[in-house]
């Protein structure tokens, strides 16, 4: 558990692949880090439960974005989301096979939280949900909403 945190981490991933989905589940399950966490399968579904204001759902307190989305690309979400008072504030982890360049530098421009490189390889992908599960999760302070 997130020392200094009673809530349970609010987690939004926002990923197309299943296979991807169901691994990045499964890591975070092995961890035992106390966390929920929606899943939006394209960037529109992901804006639709970011909007959502029913008292029902949780808010996130951090997103993990893919960039190569169907319905509405990862870059439009994240412009959307930090462009808005309100969930700017929420730090998204761009994770994605990307490896161009200007994907970076742009999604940094857009004022993405850090940005990853998904590996081809299963142990190192992993190993780099493990390290993000280990650094926002435990180590970074979260805002409280």
């Amino acid at each position: 558990m997130n020392p200094g945190v009673s809530n349970p981490i609010e987690i939004l991933l926002v990923e197309d692949n299943p296979g991807d989905v169901r691994l990045i589940k499964e890591v975070f399950k092995d961890a035992k880090i106390y966390n929920t966490m929606q899943v939006a399968y394209d960037g529109e579904a992901a804006m639709e439960i970011l909007r959502r204001n029913d008292g029902n759902t949780s808010f996130p307190d951090l997103i993990l974005l893919d960039l190569n989305l169907p319905k509405k690309d990862g870059r439009e979400v994240l412009r959307e989301i930090k462009g808005d008072d309100y969930l700017k504030c929420i730090p998204v982890v761009i994770l994605t096979t990307s490896n161009a360049e200007e994907d970076l530098i742009e999604t940094y421009k857009m004022n993405a939280n850090c940005y990853i490189t998904k590996p081809v390889d299963l142990d190192q992908f992993i190993n780099v949900v493990k390290s993000i599960e280990n650094f926002w999760l435990s180590i970074v302070k979260l805002p409280t909403r």
